[in-house]
């Protein structure tokens, strides 16, 4: 999870203490690297656990696959991806100070199959004219983000893509996508959503 796109606070723990906000990704060619992430009291990334249990739902290899994680924070979530194969990964992220800390593990990772855009996630969305395979959503709650975005992401999914999502309550779907597997952490309800037969008719 992270501080993403709008700014404001999520529930949970707070961060490690000063220097040592760190994230271990789990899986893939950069298994147990450790990555840094700035200090703030809404940033914090995706636990180990979900994360795992994420990426069995959507498969161990994410190779050919673009990805996209709309609200990057610690990059966690499009960073496991990119380590595990995904062709294209497009961080958006509008905090100046946080997008300069994904570009440094990007860097540190030599992740040539990764890209950040610092941007508001619903203009990126609006303006992009890309489509996505995976799509991570996991923004900050309680200031309406995900209905917000709702509408607009149709445009850029291709039809047979999966939607992560974490929110503060349960959701059982976002437009013609519906929720196939969930599964709760603290306070934090986590979902995929994949489009329904009925409505991709």
């Amino acid at each position: 999870m992270a501080q993403k796109g709008g700014g404001g606070g999520k529930p949970g723990p707070r961060p490690s203490p000063k220097g040592n906000n760190t994230l271990r990704i789990i899986g893939g060619a950069w298994r147990r690297r450790i990555l840094h992430f700035p200090d703030s009291e809404a940033l914090r990334p995706t636990p180990d656990r979900v994360r795992e249990t994420l990426f069995n739902w959507l498969g161990q290899d994410m190779e050919g696959l673009t990805c996209l994680d709309l609200f990057a924070g610690s990059g966690a979530l499009g960073l496991e991806a990119a380590s595990r194969g995904a062709q294209q990964v497009v961080l958006v992220e509008r905090a100046p100070r946080v997008r300069a800390a994904l570009a440094d593990n990007v860097r540190l990772l030599g992740a040539e199959n990764v890209e950040i855009v610092q941007e508001d996630a619903l203009k990126f969305v609006a303006l992009t004219d890309r489509r996505f395979d995976v799509v991570f959503l996991d923004p900050p709650y309680h200031q309406g983000w995900i209905e917000r975005l709702a509408p607009a992401l149709p445009r850029i999914l291709a039809p047979e893509a999966a939607i992560y999502a974490e929110a503060e309550t349960p959701l059982e779907r976002l437009g013609d996508w519906v929720t196939v597997r969930r599964g709760q952490a603290g306070q934090v309800f986590y979902h995929l959503l994949r489009r329904s037969e009925a409505d991709a008719e």
